[in-house]
C-alpha cells in the first residue's frame, strides 16, 4: 500500500479519488434490468421460471419455486451440531440489540383542546434478498439474520425471502436452516433482478412485499433502486469499505488483516489507514504485503488497494477524526490509546469498531448491531439497517372547537400567504358554524 503524508497534494488528489469513486451503471446494465422487472411485471411466474431455468436451474418448473416445508425441515437436519450453536448465538444477539431499537405509539395533551400523537405500526410484508454464493456453496447466513430479524421484531406479518437456487434446484442447507430459526414465513427459489420484480410487482407464486432489503449484484441493486417508490428498501449500498484510525500503540499486523478484509470484497473496495504514526504506517504497509500473499482472493484485494487503498500519515488525531468524518465510512476502527475519550467526536459513520479486539468482522456476523451500513459516504445522512425500515409512523390530530378558534386566524392567514384560498375556506366554513352565521341553502343540481 502507498503511503502519503498529510497534508500534500498527492495525499488530497488520492483521497478524493477514493471519496468521489463511482462504480456507477452502465447503460446496457440499466436497459437489461428494465427490461427484465418489465417482463416480470407484465407476465409474472412464466417470466420468472424463463430467467431461473436460463440462469440457475435448468429444470426448476413453476411448482418448484416456493421452498416447500419438508425441504426447510430436512436441510435443519443437515447441517452440522457446531453451525447450529454459532448460529443460535448469533439469533440471540442480534434480537437482543434490535430489540432495544423498538419505539411506541404515543399521545401527548399538553395544548388546551388538542390531541397529537402518532402511531407505529409494522410494514404487512417484506422481502429479503439473500445472494446465492458462488452457486450455493459460499451461503450468506449473516444476510437472512440482519434481513429477518429487525422486520420479525418490528412485528411485520409476513416476511419472505428470495434467494437463486443451486443447478439442481435446491437452497443451501445452511440458509434454510438460518431462515427458519429466525423465522421465515415463505422461502423463493429465484435470483437476481427477476426476484427484486417478482417481490415488488407480485406474481401468481409470489405475493408483492412492502419493504425489499437485501444485499446483491449489479442487477439486484439497479432493481431496487429502479422499484424504489412503489415499495421501500433499506439503501443502495455501494462497495464495502474501511477507514482505521491508529496510533503508536496499534497492532500493524491486525490492522493489516482488518484491511484486507475489505477489500477482498470487491475491487471498487476500499481500505484506507489514518495514523499519527510513521512508523506504523511502514509496518502496515509491510504486512499487508505478507499477509496478501496468502489470500484465496488475493487478485481482487490487489486491485482494490491499487485503486482505492492508502495509508495517510496525519500530524495528530484531530486531524484524522476530521478526516474519518469527511470520508463518512462504511466501517470506521479505532485503534488508538484512548478510543472512548474520541467517540464522541465521530459524527459521520456507519458503525465504529472499538479496540484491537474488534475488528469489522465480529460486527458482520454476530456482535448483534445490523451489518447492512451505508456507503458511498452516505452515512453523512444514512443509518444501519433497523427495525425502523419495517414499520411507518401515523400522525393523529384532534382539535376541540374552543382550539380550533383560539389558532384560526394564523391558519387562515398562513394559507392566504401560500394562496390556497381553498385551504382559508376549510377554516372559515367552521367559522361561520361557530359563529351561528348560517347562509340560505342552495340547490347543487335536479334529478331529472
Amino acid at each position: 500500500m502507498k503511503i502519503y503524508n498529510y497534508p500534500s497534494k498527492s495525499a488530497e488528489t488520492k483521497i478524493a479519488s477514493i471519496i468521489n469513486r463511482d462504480p456507477g451503471f452502465k447503460k446496457k446494465e440499466y436497459l437489461d434490468v428494465t427490461r427484465i422487472l418489465e417482463d416480470v411485471r407484465k407476465n409474472g411466474d412464466k417470466a420468472l421460471i424463463k430467467y431461473v431455468n436460463r440462469f440457475d436451474s435448468p429444470d426448476l418448473n413453476v411448482e418448484s419455486l416456493k421452498v416447500t416445508s419438508g425441504e426447510i425441515d430436512n436441510a435443519a437436519k443437515r447441517v452440522k451440531r457446531s453451525f447450529a450453536y454459532s448460529l443460535n448465538r448469533a439469533v440471540a444477539q442480534i434480537e437482543r440489540f434490535h430489540k432495544q431499537q423498538l419505539s411506541n405509539s404515543w399521545i401527548n395533551t399538553d395544548r388546551p383542546g388538542v390531541l397529537l400523537g402518532q402511531m407505529v405500526n409494522p410494514v404487512d410484508a417484506v422481502g429479503v434478498y439473500v445472494p446465492g454464493g458462488k452457486g450455493g456453496k459460499t451461503p450468506l447466513v449473516s444476510s437472512v439474520l440482519m434481513g429477518v430479524i429487525p422486520a420479525r421484531i418490528a412485528g411485520v406479518k409476513h416476511i419472505a425471502m428470495a434467494t437463486p437456487p443451486t443447478k439442481d434446484g435446491t437452497v443451501n442447507p445452511h440458509l434454510l436452516a438460518a431462515a427458519k430459526k429466525v423465522g421465515v414465513d415463505t422461502v423463493y427459489k429465484v435470483g437476481s433482478a427477476w426476484a427484486i420484480g417478482a417481490l415488488a410487482y407480485g406474481t401468481e407464486t409470489i405475493p408483492k412485499v412492502d419493504v425489499i432489503v437485501g444485499p446483491g449484484n449489479v442487477y439486484v441493486t439497479l432493481a431496487k433502486k429502479i422499484v424504489a417508490g412503489r415499495v421501500g428498501i433499506d439503501m443502495i449500498a455501494g462497495p464495502s469499505e474501511i477507514l482505521i484510525i491508529a496510533d503508536n500503540t496499534a497492532n500493524p499486523e491486525f490492522i493489516a488483516a482488518d484491511l484486507l478484509s475489505q477489500a477482498e470484497h470487491d475491487s471498487m473496495a476500499s481500505a484506507m489507514l489514518v495514523t499519527t504514526s510513521e512508523e506504523i504506517a511502514q509496518a502496515v504497509a509491510c504486512a499487508v504485503e505478507k499477509q496478501l500473499k496468502n489470500l484465496e482472493r488475493k487478485d481482487i484485494a490487489e486491485k482494490s488497494l491499487a485503486g482505492y487503498g492508502a495509508i495517510i500519515v496525519m500530524p495528530d488525531l484531530a486531524g484524522a477524526i476530521d478526516l474519518a468524518n469527511r470520508i463518512a465510512p462504511e466501517h470506521l476502527e479505532l485503534h488508538i490509546k484512548d478510543p472512548f475519550e474520541h467517540i464522541g467526536q465521530i459524527r459521520n459513520a456507519g458503525a465504529v469498531f472499538i479496540g484491537d479486539y474488534t475488528p469489522e468482522s465480529v460486527g458482520d456476523y454476530i456482535a448483534g448491531p445490523n451489518h447492512v451500513l451505508p456507503t458511498a459516504g452516505t452515512a453523512r445522512f444514512a443509518s444501519a439497517l433497523s427495525v425502523d425500515h419495517f414499520i411507518k409512523k401515523t400522525s393523529i390530530i384532534h382539535y376541540s372547537k374552543e382550539a380550533f378558534v383560539r389558532e384560526e386566524k394564523d391558519i387562515i392567514r398562513l394559507a392566504e400567504i401560500e394562496g390556497l384560498e381553498a385551504h382559508a375556506n376549510s377554516i372559515k366554513i367552521r367559522l361561520r358554524n361557530v359563529n351561528k352565521i348560517t347562509s340560505p341553502r342552495r340547490r347543487c343540481g335536479q334529478v331529472k
